[in-house]
């Protein structure tokens, strides 16, 4: 098992989402969100494939059989398609923005803090999903979402989701927290072994905490923060920050510190808990009572593709049932074929990580993008846009 999802502080302002024209219903646009991509078209159909594809992708999301003999499913896929797969590992979703915006690489799977950056800009083209005879399966709830549609046109596959969770350790933490209160107001009492995912999507954590305690905020969407409600989340972060022991991109170094006791509880994902378990440490993780934040990774075409052809028999592939479970067992994650859970070597698979489990995903906020355009469809303020949040988290920081 290999999983690699460090979101590093980008320096370079040109990777952030610039603000975008306020668009209506009859431009194109997103009469929600202002959001008003330009008017790209998808293919009506599929032509001869080209003999290559090029590749942006998590690590653990393309393998080929190098990092582990038994761990392939690009080989069968070259066999099959004729399409020489050509990967690129990004160790940040603003590495992925940037490389996209060469236009050397014809598909990325891409996370919500980038696929609107990618939509807005013109780096990614709408799909054509009959042309992707595997998205009939994908679970409903994942189809035409905030962060991987605009106007009803789709602008990805769905890959695949987790959420982020709260652990603790079961022997030094007690009573058993219920909220997200033990990494927050009530932090100081695990002062220094508090860890935090080191992102300036995490600031949404802190939103989405603010708006269960403090509603008169009026918080609708921790991802459409206006001015006041966006220094009320620094402002807990910054707090937060005096009982930070670490903040965590490294997941086997998650692992290790709470094997240690140098963490104790924090923020974590569904196969760093099942991983920390394996190894001896007594811990739990859950969704909290003010639900969580996740991420749902969606396969995105480059408007400039060399190769769409071939990136579109990519898209049907990484979904089709077997490959679906093969990517989601070896990352960590939920499966967004149905049809992959049947297909899974650990049968329980699927009920561990709720892959169609919809009351437990409607508690879950997906990463999205902050724009200026509200999200949550206020167009009497304006909201802090992705380039504030990320001056933000290196002040909270320090």
């Amino acid at each position: 098992m290999r999983l690699t999802r460090t979101l590093q502080v980008a320096a370079a302002a040109a990777l952030l989402l610039a603000a975008t024209a306020c668009g209506s219903s009859d431009s194109g646009g997103d009469a929600a969100t202002g959001l008003n991509p330009p008017d790209i078209k998808a293919p009506t159909k599929l032509g001869k494939t080209e003999g290559a594809v090029n590749l942006i992708a998590w690590a653990g999301y393309v393998e080929d059989g190098s990092n582990d003999p038994k761990v392939d499913w690009v080989s069968d896929f070259e066999k099959q398609t004729g399409c020489q797969v050509n990967p690129k590992v990004a160790a940040s979703s603003d590495e992925m923005v940037k490389l996209m915006k060469t236009g050397e690489y014809d598909a990325v799977s891409a996370s919500g803090d980038a696929s609107l950056r990618l939509i807005a800009s013109g780096d990614a083209a709408p799909v054509n999903t009959d042309l992707v005879p595997n998205y009939k399966d994908v679970f409903p709830d994942l189809k035409m979402q905030a962060w991987n549609s605009v106007k009803g046109k789709a602008y990805g596959i769905p890959h695949g989701r987790g959420a982020n969770l709260l652990m603790y350790n079961t022997q030094k933490v007690t009573p058993a927290p219920t909220s997200w209160a033990a990494v927050f107001d009530d932090a100081a009492r695990y002062k220094g072994h508090v860890t935090a995912y080191d992102s300036p999507i995490y600031i949404a954590d802190a939103a989405l905490y603010l708006k269960a305690t403090k509603p008169e905020l009026g918080i609708k969407d921790p991802y459409a923060l206006d001015q006041k409600q966006f220094d009320a989340a620094v402002a807990l972060l910054k707090k937060q920050n005096a009982d930070v022991g670490e903040y965590w991109g490294d997941y086997l170094k998650e692992v290790s510190a709470f094997k240690s006791g140098d963490s104790v509880v924090g923020t974590t994902w569904q196969v760093i808990a099942n991983l920390a378990t394996d190894e001896g440490a007594k811990v739990k993780a859950f969704v909290p009572e003010e639900g969580s934040t996740g991420w749902s990774d969606t396969w995105m075409v480059s408007a400039k593709a060399k190769h769409p052809n071939c990136a579109y028999k990519w898209l049907d592939w990484i979904v089709s049932p077997k490959v679906n479970a093969q990517v989601a067992e070896y990352f960590g994650e939920a499966p967004a074929n149905a049809k992959a859970c049947d297909m899974t070597s650990d049968k329980s698979f699927c009920t561990t990580y709720h892959a169609g489990d919809t009351a437990y995903w409607k508690n879950v906020a997906f990463w999205n993008t902050p724009i200026e355009q509200c999200l949550d469809g206020r167009t009497d303020v304006k909201c802090v846009p992705y380039a504030k949040w990320v001056q933000a988290w290196t002040e909270i920081k320090g």
